[in-house]
């Protein structure tokens, strides 16, 4: 089976989170708020394939909407790093 552009598109991005997480961390020295940027960044990929792999289609959308809250919290814990 071929993979969704949204499972690409969601592992680029995880892989580009962890490349700024081990740069931010050596550089900035700061753990907290970096390590849940780590995870929300992450969780994305992982709900989208929780998603592609649901039984039913409102267990499809669920986990689809969790992958965009996770999306929401990553774009905010960014901005907030950024300031």
């Amino acid at each position: 089976m071929r993979e969704s552009i949204i499972q690409q598109k969601s592992y680029a991005f995880a892989s580009r989170v962890i490349k700024a997480y081990k740069y931010l961390v050596t550089e900035q020295h700061e753990f907290v708020l970096y390590k849940q940027l780590l995870r929300s960044g992450t969780s994305i990929g992982t709900k989208v394939e929780e998603a592609l792999a649901a039984s039913f289609t409102a267990d499809f959308i669920n986990k689809l909407n969790v992958a965009a809250k996770e999306a929401c919290e990553t774009s905010y814990l960014a901005t907030s790093a950024t300031r």
